[in-house]
């Protein structure tokens, strides 16, 4: 580049001008210049190209829980799409560094050590199946890294790191927790439906067994004990033994607690053994791999659900319309998940705004006294956290029962529906 000398020169040299007139005219060319250096260096410096903020997003993507991950994910890509859109956070776009965990405990734990030594992400939102949870966040605790849970309901994932055991808990949550689920079922059960012998029906995963408990003392607060309790694992195919075991003690309503494709196991064989009770489970029984692999003997299965992909009021519509435009397809596998994956990162985006920092601890402060509104799919959150309730979602009216009607899931109630089209 040019010194400030040859541009005086070079001027003078090219016209043929010599004298005073020259050296003012050379002058006044050479300020020119400088003007327009001092322009152009200062615009670069203004419009710098940003680092992004970089947020881990673990789940299932392939696999049985697939279809509750990729929900999730459609979810969470929606709301960072829409963050950015608007110009980020402070000027920083969101960037999502994905991975698959495959629904397996050791794999979310390298995923979470990856997140924090290598891929440098300032909080995670995610993470699917209670067993990964449970086995990963404790990386993410000691790294001082919020995450905030999109789909996990174990009731002891947002507990794990409560006080006294540690000073801080940076583990958030954004869905229906199992206790509150369970409550859920069991009311369902006993008082809408009049079952007086329930059966339990619980998968051997962390998910399974801690949602299994979690039914059983909220029947034990209506003085009710489960007549049979049944587990299975993650793969069987043949559950005929658990069913009949359940269908010999005349029960009135089976209890569920697992993934797609083993309670479709269950509803079939209800059908082989021509037995019909209510099945009642956790938000799972809403899981496209339920619904397609039961076919008509998933009708009438109810569970817990803090979304339905109807156009309710006016967040549910504009949610609908823009997953459909986004090209995820036309269904969304479960609806629930992706709702609480696009408010987990809203609440996350909130957080970020407020604490003018991507510092952990900074972010966790925030999250625990967010002081504007967030305007979720779900709800309107209003300081939906604080230093000692991790819950988002943390009463039963936060969430309505679905029933299984022509293969999609629908408010099993018309006073849920209007209720929350008053929202």
């Amino acid at each position: 580049m040019l010194g400030a000398e040859s541009v005086r020169r070079a001027p003078i040299e090219a016209t043929g001008i010599t004298g005073e007139s020259a050296v003012s005219r050379a002058f006044m060319l050479a300020v020119s210049m400088l003007v327009l250096w001092s322009g152009m260096v200062p615009l670069a410096a203004q419009t710098p190209v940003r680092e992004p903020i970089r947020i881990g997003v673990s789940g299932p993507f392939t696999g049985g829980s697939a279809p509750m991950g990729l929900s999730m994910r459609s979810g969470i890509r929606l709301a960072a799409e829409a963050i950015n859109a608007q110009g980020g956070i402070g000027g920083r776009n969101i960037l999502l560094i994905e991975r698959d965990d495959e629904a397996r405990p050791e794999r979310g734990l390298a995923i979470a050590n990856g997140f924090v030594r290598s891929e440098r992400v300032v909080a995670v939102v995610g993470v699917v199946n209670t067993g990964v949870a449970l086995a990963s966040q404790r990386v993410y605790q000691d790294a001082r890294i919020p995450v905030l849970t999109a789909v996990a309901t174990g009731s002891l994932v947002t507990q794990q790191f409560k006080s006294p055991q540690e000073a801080d808990n940076y583990v958030f949550r954004a869905a229906a927790n199992d206790t509150i689920q369970a409550e859920m079922i069991v009311e369902e059960a006993l008082t809408r439906l009049h079952a007086r012998r329930v059966a339990i029906l619980a998968d051997s995963t962390n998910y399974g067994q801690l949602g299994r408990e979690d039914l059983q003392r909220a029947l034990e607060r209506k003085g009710v004990r489960a007549a049979v309790v049944e587990r299975f694992n993650v793969g069987d195919v043949d559950l005929s033994a658990q069913v009949g075991r359940a269908r010999g003690a005349a029960v009135e309503a089976v209890l569920t607690y697992g993934i797609g494709p083993e309670l479709a196991q269950i509803a079939n064989e209800m059908a082989r053994q021509n037995w019909r009770v209510p099945l009642i489970g956790s938000w799972t029984l809403a899981m496209a791999n339920f619904i397609d692999r039961a076919g008509p003997n998933a009708e009438g299965a109810r569970m817990p659900q803090t979304f339905i992909a109807e156009p309710t009021n006016p967040r549910h519509a504009a949610f609908l319309e823009a997953y459909r435009k986004s090209g995820a397809g036309e269904r969304i596998p479960i609806p629930p998940a992706a709702a609480q994956g696009y408010d987990a990162m809203l609440l996350l985006a909130a957080a970020l705004r407020q604490a003018g920092s991507t510092d952990g601890p900074r972010l966790r402060e925030a999250l625990e006294n967010l002081r504007l509104p967030v305007e979720g799919v779900i709800a309107r959150y209003e300081r939906p956290y604080s230093r000692t309730d991790h819950e988002a979602i943390d009463n039963p009216q936060s969430a309505v029962i679905g029933e299984v009607r022509n293969g999609r899931v629908v408010f099993a109630y018309d006073e849920d529906r209007k209720r929350l089209a008053r929202r």
